[in-house]
């Protein structure tokens, strides 16, 4: 039976948190711009509510829309933002060594296309997979998903921008993993984004700390070991695939299987000391030992422990915290709101952000398993994905247990374009909520 729809029939537990967790961050982005003898030297709270309020009406309008369309859509809406991505890297604007920005940032007017590409990516890899139901347990379905995912990918890594570049791997997984993929290819790309990850900080750290005197590390920074390394590998790995097509037998598989992600762990290491930036290495090497710079790249995690730890069980109080009012915490209102946060609400603070963040993982999780769409569970989860690896990363980046990424807390962090990103993403799921009975 069709039940009747009205504003009454919204998910308002979800709305409230994220309300909840919108008014949290424009407080703390007011407090990062009040100096130690309480001048208000910055106007990006005033923003902040401006583009709250705008993106509560846009919110709003995609809970009470038709979810569906956007199937439909979803290619063209792909391409738009792809094609965003393009023009970023010939017009964009370089801000913190990324050319990520479109617009006019003198005005105060931009956006950030990869923060945007992330609903886009997620609107086709679910159009796609729900088309592809009947095949989803294909490599090539599987393969197909994951060119979707790193086309975005590729582009933002040129401009290059690391952290944004990071969010859309979670959300592929989350979203071939619920749509039913084989759990050994999920599997595969976490073990070879893990050897890559390890390989790479390996390498880095041999190569700018160490400077080559490790003698097991060698390897990874000497051109020559390392091709003949690459080559051993490959060679394995070709003898393992020969094996498997004439013999057909199953430990060949497992050897292909293994010998190909540490193949591609390996190249990815080489590409990876090719492509990423100075600044970018640096962030890697000083998240293994911030003391290694202490007054340059580990400045951020230095400052940004002592924030979180100095507000102790209840906080200095709100608009008391001294790490950001005397600026020694940079970024504090983007990548780093977390620490004057914690340092001025304390623990209880914490315990209170992390709860409205869990209502809206709760509730996500609910609305997606009580959906009876394939399309709608495969968005749906991979906006819970988003949300949850932004909360995770933010606030590791922050206690020093993730490198520095530059990744928002979303809904809390100040920008425009992450803020609408998660708004449109928490908008979809109320849709799908308010459809449920259609």
């Amino acid at each position: 039976m069709t039940r009747t729809r009205s504003l009454f029939s919204l998910d308002f537990l979800l709305l409230s948190a994220t309300i909840a967790l919108m008014i949290i961050g424009i407080l703390f982005i007011y407090s990062s711009g009040v100096s130690a003898t309480g001048i208000v030297f910055s106007s990006e709270y005033v923003k902040q509510i401006v583009w709250v309020s705008l993106g509560l009406i846009l919110l709003l309008a995609i809970s009470l829309s038709d979810y569906t369309r956007f199937k439909d859509w979803s290619l063209y809406i792909y391409i738009v933002f792809v094609l965003l991505l393009i023009v970023t890297l010939f017009l964009g604007r370089r801000i913190n060594g990324a050319k990520s920005w479109l617009g006019f940032l003198h005005l105060g007017v931009g956006i950030q296309a990869g923060e945007f590409a992330k609903i886009g990516t997620i609107l086709l890899l679910g159009s796609y997979l729900d088309a592809n139901r009947g095949s989803i347990r294909n490599l090539t379905t599987f393969l197909v998903s994951f060119g979707i995912t790193l086309i975005p990918v590729g582009l933002i890594m040129i401009e290059p921008d690391l952290g944004t570049a990071l969010v859309y791997f979670p959300i592929f997984l989350v979203m071939t993993f619920v749509a039913g993929t084989k759990k050994r290819y999920v599997l595969f790309v976490l073990l070879t984004g893990t050897l890559l990850s390890v390989l790479s900080l390996l390498t880095f750290w041999q190569m700018n700390v160490t400077q080559g005197q490790t003698l097991p590390l060698q390897i990874l920074t000497d051109r020559e070991f390392f091709k003949y390394l690459l080559y051993s590998i490959g060679a394995v790995l070709l003898v393992s695939l020969i094996g498997l097509y004439f013999m057909k037998r199953r430990y060949f598989y497992w050897l292909s299987y293994g010998f190909s992600s540490l193949f591609l762990g390996v190249l990815g290491t080489l590409a990876a000391t090719s492509v990423l930036k100075p600044f970018q290495v640096m962030r890697l090497i000083v998240f293994l030992n911030p003391n290694i710079d202490p007054r340059g790249a580990g400045w951020n995690i230095i400052q940004s422990i002592t924030a979180v730890g100095s507000g102790g069980f209840f906080g200095k109080g709100f608009l008391h915290g001294t790490q950001s009012h005397y600026r020694f915490l940079p970024q504090q209102s983007t990548d780093f709101i977390f620490s004057i946060f914690s340092e001025e609400w304390g623990f209880i603070g914490a315990i209170l952000l992390f709860s409205l963040f869990l209502i809206i993982f709760i509730r996500g999780l609910r609305i997606v398993s009580a959906s009876s769409d394939p399309f709608a569970v495969y968005i749906g989860s991979g906006i819970v994905g988003m949300i949850f690896f932004h909360m995770i990363v933010n606030v590791g980046m922050a206690i020093g247990i993730m490198p520095i990424t530059g990744i928002p807390l979303l809904l809390v962090s100040y920008g425009g374009s992450s803020l609408w990103t998660a708004l449109v993403g928490i908008g979809l799921l109320m849709n799908i909520h308010y459809r449920r009975y259609l």
